[in-house]
């Protein structure tokens, strides 16, 4: 097919041009990826300002929430829970603690800690109502790693402690190998906080998620909502954008040719 148009003729081969719409659609889709990212990123932000607005709560108003949404979807069940803020008086369920492997803080590498508790309400309440109190996965921060990796650090746990923090329910990912290193004594190292695997080694309801401590811990806290802000999604989608039209803007300037032609001409032939 042969296009002509203000003085030049663009001569389109079908194969080469599958070829080129083949290499502009990964950039494009990393592009739509990007964008959607930043998105996602801006609701997260805008769900966990509204939880704090609502003020925060203990185990037992978290649990009412999601049992609230127990008739939407899986995903959106937990996501109507995600970013709530909690606050109470815990009870640290002993020995358990788990070490989340390849925590990087100032270059340093590390894990974060994370232990089962129980709200000290709802233990004083089970005491006369016979009912088990619920346990939720709290991740109280970053310990340095000392000695290698066949030494693991013992974190000294406070026996009752004030949580503080926020409720995530997306905390697990890509997962290469095996989550747990259970080697019958604590602490045991992991890949990830997934609380549907954790809840093996309670004996009580596990909440579906992890409370990301953000104050009064014995541990360094650096958690954030977010790593990269929605902002710099966009520029990484822009970026992205631009390269898949240069991919095509390089294919016909290749395939451009010099001929006379009525400017606005579209004639079709085969070259």
């Amino acid at each position: 097919m042969k296009i002509s148009a203000f003085g030049h003729c663009w001569v389109l081969r079908w194969r080469w041009v599958l070829v080129v719409l083949a290499l502009a659609a990964v950039p494009a889709g990393l592009s739509a990826w990007q964008w959607q990212r930043g998105e996602d990123k801006v609701a997260t932000l805008a769900r966990i300002a509204a939880w704090e607005r609502e003020g925060a709560v203990g185990l037992a108003r978290l649990a009412e929430l999601a049992d609230a949404a127990d008739d939407r979807a899986g995903d959106e069940r937990t996501a109507a829970v995600d970013g709530v803020k909690l606050d109470f008086e815990a009870r640290w369920i002993a020995p358990m603690v788990w070490l989340v492997d390849n925590r990087i803080v100032d270059r340093q590498p590390g894990y974060d800690v994370v232990i089962a508790v129980e709200d000290m309400d709802e233990v004083r309440a089970a005491g006369s109502s016979g009912a088990a109190p619920r346990a939720a996965l709290v991740n109280l921060g970053w310990i340095a790693g000392e000695g290698g990796r066949d030494t693991l650090p013992l974190p000294a746990i406070p026996t009752r402690l004030r949580v503080q923090g926020v409720f995530r329910t997306e905390v697990t990912g890509l997962l290469l190998g095996a989550n747990v290193e259970d080697h019958g004594r604590w602490p045991m190292r992991i890949q990830q906080p997934d609380p549907a695997q954790l809840a093996a080694w309670l004996a009580v309801p596990l909440a579906p998620g992890l409370i990301q401590q953000q104050q009064a811990s014995p541990f360094h806290i650096h958690y954030q909502p977010v790593v990269l802000p929605p902002e710099r999604h966009r520029g990484y989608a822009l970026q992205w954008g631009l390269l898949a039209l240069a991919v095509i803007g390089v294919a016909l300037a290749a395939s451009a040719r010099r001929e006379p032609a009525r400017p606005g001409e579209i004639a079709h032939g085969q070259p």
